[in-house]
């Protein structure tokens, strides 16, 4: 998952990549380099005490020196910047796949977890590339060439590197192996700490309105430990990786001193050749310590790779059209026949069997108990979801037919949460429509019974809204959210229960202008209330899924029973019939 992740984001930067290639191979000859010279300049300046010589050689070393710095200064400039753009690209592929999801894939993966996926896992990604390019390119060029020059200075004392070598290779592969798997339950558990914090904040006024602090403070707390748990089993395997290897470079260490030694007694060696191989045999195991702490962070960035690649590899459930329609011919027919929806894998579909019609200049209303699907039967319409039977029709055409941007313009959703984003008024009214003009915004806001408290707000349109709107009330947010759709001005407004949040003498204000506004468009309300729905053209009763009646408010008070218990749940019998 990681190489395949890596290849297919890496491909258009292989010039700065090869570049970089280019300077590290620069910067480790350098640096494999200045052992040489140095057991030159000792064995034929400092043991015959050649001053010119040393000199000399002093010079070439410091130029060498020079284009090793210089080299390893551009290769890190090309590699941390290659390694942010391939960490932006990773995240702007997860954010545009992410925007393309249903509210199924959404609910499938969980908020908390997307975030995670955008934000925490490409950096382990991002960081693997930083250090692949400012250390991995180099630690096998050093480790390879180390070898060799080191066999050029002593073959015999070389013997020591078939045994030093895969000793450490194999005690950081055992290391490795263990650490797989914690840094899998690591990322599993960051999520679930984001979807602890994240509902703690958002529902901070229920949390003390319960007086649940304390019950939210063991919750954060296991979810707390749980992660400290692993990163600590972690911790524990990281500090013992470079104790292990620091413990075979010292021993390698003493050994070749101990039977270099030996060899310069015996006149086998030169006291500069023993230097020269005990740096290059610093340098080799230095290239194994780069490798090592590279590996370490492969576990943990595969991990991260694979959830990333579960996003990226997730297909919506909603499919754009291949060759979508751009232009309708009617203006705001709504229509469905015989729709049918069910959640993968479940038993009982949500819907069943609904046909239904809505007409331009009319108001159709749907009501019914809790979890009866009235909600599903909206979000159908603007291809929140996609039914699983049966067939959506607006103007006539199949909604899964249209060009999103041509549906987006036809059909304006007001839903059942209404949220506002971070910014202010005019920003949030003018989402649907940018260059809508403030007496637009104006017109909206009057209409949706919103003029009077933005008018009173510190800067009007200009006023600040925080996060989801949460420094206004639900009944302002409601209004904010009816105006937005209403600077848009589509051709079929669904409401879904938007009016629940404001008081009686608000909603009647509100539903009198707006079926003044909307006089020539369809509307469709979704409602708990019957006063909010009983002045509606046609209204359609859900039981269980399914349509249970269809008719006007008197027709169904004598001809529907579910609609009746529906009614005298909220009015008297003298109410209902007023």
């Amino acid at each position: 998952m990681l190489i395949r992740l890596l290849r297919s984001h890496l491909g258009p930067y292989k010039r700065p990549i090869g570049l970089l290639v280019l300077l590290q191979l620069v910067q480790t000859i350098a640096t494999l380099y200045l052992p040489t010279l140095n057991a030159d300049i000792i064995d034929n300046g400092v043991v015959k005490g050649d001053t010119g010589y040393i000199v000399s050689l002093g010079g070439v070393m410091l130029g060498v020196t020079v284009v090793q710095v210089c080299c390893a200064i551009g290769a890190v400039f090309f590699g941390a910047r290659t390694a942010m753009a391939v960490g932006r690209d990773i995240r702007a592929s997860v954010f545009d796949r992410v925007q393309t999801f249903s509210a199924r894939e959404v609910g499938q993966f969980g908020a908390p977890s997307l975030i995670t996926r955008t934000t925490n896992d490409v950096q382990q990604v991002q960081m693997l590339v930083l250090m692949t390019f400012t250390l991995m390119v180099s630690a096998p060029i050093m480790c390879v060439g180390g070898i060799v020059l080191a066999l050029g200075q002593d073959v015999p004392l070389s013997s020591l590197l078939l045994v030093v070598v895969p000793v450490l290779g194999i005690a950081v592969s055992l290391i490795i192996r263990k650490m797989r798997p914690l840094f899998r339950s690591m990322q599993t558990r960051v999520d679930t700490v984001n979807r602890v914090l994240r509902e703690q904040i958002t529902g901070i006024r229920v949390i003390r309105a319960f007086v649940k602090d304390d019950y939210e403070q063991r919750r954060f707390g296991a979810a707390n430990d749980e992660l400290t748990a692993v990163s600590l089993a972690t911790g524990r395997l990281m500090a013992l990786m470079f104790p292990v290897v620091m413990a075979i470079v010292n021993l390698s260490s003493v050994a070749v001193l101990w039977f270099g030694a030996h060899r310069i007694n015996s006149g086998g060696m030169q006291i500069g050749a023993l230097t020269a191989f005990l740096s290059y045999l610093m340098q080799i195991l230095m290239s194994v310590m780069m490798a090592t702490f590279m590996f370490m962070m492969v576990p943990r960035a595969e991990v991260s790779a694979e959830r990333i690649e579960e996003v990226l590899g997730t297909e919506s459930s909603v499919v754009l059209p291949a060759n979508p329609i751009t232009v309708l011919r009617q203006h705001g027919e709504l229509e469905l026949f015989d729709v049918e929806f069910a959640y993968p894998g479940a038993e009982v579909a949500v819907l069943r069997g609904i046909d239904m019609v809505a007409h331009p200049g009319q108001i159709t209303a749907v009501i019914g108990s809790t979890g009866s699907g009235k909600s599903t039967l909206l979000g159908l319409i603007p291809r929140l979801y996609d039914a699983t039977g049966g067939r959506v029709l607006v103007d006539g055409e199949d909604v899964a037919e249209l060009d999103a941007k041509l549906l987006s313009e036809t059909v304006g959703l007001v839903p059942q949460k209404p949220y506002l984003f971070s910014g202010t008024v005019a920003t949030n009214l003018r989402y649907g429509k940018p260059d809508a003009t403030d007496e637009e915004l104006w017109h909206a806001l009057e209409v949706a019974q919103a003029k009077d408290f933005v008018t009173k707000l510190e800067g009007g349109l200009e006023a600040p809204v925080a996060q989801g709107g949460t420094n206004l009330s639900g009944g302002q947010r409601q209004r904010l959210a009816i105006a937005r759709v209403l600077v848009r001005r589509p051709e079929i407004y669904l409401f879904d229960d938007s009016f629940s949040a404001l008081d009686y003498a608000t909603d009647a204000a509100l539903r009198r202008a707006l079926a003044a506004e909307t006089s020539d468009a369809t509307v469709v309300i979704v409602a708990q209330r019957v006063s909010t729905i009983r002045e509606a053209d046609r209204i359609i009763v859900l039981d269980e899924g399914q349509v249970v009646g269809t008719g006007t408010h008197g027709e169904l008070m004598e001809s529907n029973e579910t609609y009746r218990e529906i009614v005298l749940s909220q009015l008297t019998e003298q109410e209902a019939a007023a």
